[in-house]
């Protein structure tokens, strides 16, 4: 039998949901991937905010490894240390209850959107199970949390999806009024800064009014933080540095640091909504992933957040104005930046030609870089950024 690549393989046998850049990964260390063409990039994506320390951090290895010297898995019958040691961490470190934990992102989206109606139904009754989510959000890519997901083109070939979501627009008060005066509802559902929806912070006044609504209404809040929590805003999560505490948090992504963990943080409010035989996920809570995000989250201190935001001050303080750029927006090290002259895509392909590795989100080119990038390679990839933006 012929040997094939690594391309071909893929191309023959993987499911073809991707649009692939022509690239393959074949190593790295701390910020630079390394490709199979022989050539080094610096790596302005983290694999999507999941790397926080970047590629084969020594500290999360050896957590890692050291977990895995014990034992990989153990089903949630029994006690695990670094599942209840995570737990009490996140808590601490954000003023919620209990956790509950999963592989990802959107199963951590699922856990909060149960636990909101089972909270509203005890309360109101069956009827109030709405869920109030934000136009150009981004929830997830199952059933329910493409529901959640208020992008009508994420919906296309999957309808019927789950009902029971309302659309607001963001930054718009009024239209989240209106479906709370007529619509008997469980949970607002927001991302403080919409990442897939093209890196788009949400206003502070809205944010306040949300808030208040909410609590007026006898309304849950939950946000939606699996892009823009730990450590990737510059602080622990993003809402700290909106002033109030949700009622759910949602997190994944960077918690794990490259290892898949979702977790959803339950306030006083909701933190004994479940009982045994509600809810439940097999390797939620795995012993090898929590030990990896233990090594994460316990060195997202003061000092580091404040570094993140530094970074962030360098990004925006270049680009801004600069030749080619129309707007930049974001929070911390999760930036989109608007091209005046080119698309987001050409700039990433001739970005990718000069070893420098770039997302996109809609019509924007977007920076998730390792929170801990070296500050010359930022300010490398930022120069490269930038000539290509002047074109």
């Amino acid at each position: 039998m012929e040997q094939m690549n690594t391309k071909a393989l893929d191309a023959a046998y993987v499911a073809p949901t991707y649009a692939r850049f022509d690239l393959e990964i074949i190593g790295g260390e701390g910020s630079i991937l390394y490709g199979s063409d022989g050539k080094e990039y610096i790596d302005m994506g983290s694999g999507i905010a999941v790397n926080t320390f970047g590629c084969c951090d020594s500290d999360w290895q050896a957590a890692v490894i050291e977990q895995l010297g014990n034992f990989q898995h153990t089903s949630n019958l029994y006690y695990t240390a670094p599942c209840a040691e995570l737990a009490a961490l996140l808590c601490r470190k954000t003023g919620l209850s209990k956790v509950f934990f999963s592989n990802s992102g959107a199963e951590a989206n699922e856990c909060a959107i149960k636990a909101a109606r089972a909270y509203a139904e005890k309360r109101k009754g069956k009827g109030a199970h709405t869920i109030i989510t934000l136009e150009n959000s981004f929830h997830g890519r199952t059933i329910t949390t493409l529901a959640a997901t208020a992008q009508e083109h994420f919906h296309k070939d999957f309808t019927p999806l789950t009902d029971g979501f309302a659309y607001a627009r963001a930054n718009d008060i009024e239209s989240v009024r209106s479906i709370l005066e007529t619509t008997e509802c469980a949970a607002i559902m927001m991302e403080l800064v919409q990442g897939e929806g093209g890196v788009n912070p949400l206003e502070q006044s809205f944010v306040d009014e949300v808030v208040a609504l909410a609590r007026s209404k006898d309304v849950l809040l939950i946000v939606d933080e699996v892009q823009t929590g730990n450590g990737r805003t510059g602080t622990l999560y993003a809402f700290m540095q909106y002033g109030f505490v949700p009622d759910i948090l949602t997190t994944a992504k960077g918690l794990g640091g490259g290892l898949p963990i979702g977790a959803t943080l339950l306030g006083e409010r909701v933190k004994d909504v479940y009982s045994p035989g509600m809810h439940g996920s097999t390797f939620g809570g795995n012993p090898i992933c929590c030990a990896g995000a233990m090594s994460i989250v316990s060195r997202l201190d003061d000092e580091f957040l404040n570094g993140v935001t530094k970074k962030s001050e360098y990004i925006f303080h270049s680009l801004e104005g600069a030749p080619g750029v129309k707007d930049v927006r974001g929070l911390g090290l999760m930036i989109g930046i608007l091209p005046a002259n080119r698309t987001a895509s050409e700039i990433i392909g001739a970005c990718m030609e000069r070893g420098v590795l770039l997302l996109s989100a809609k019509n924007k080119v977007r920076l998730l870089p390792p929170l801990n990038i070296p500050n010359e390679l930022l300010e490398k990839a930022i120069s490269i950024l930038k000539e290509e933006l002047a074109k």
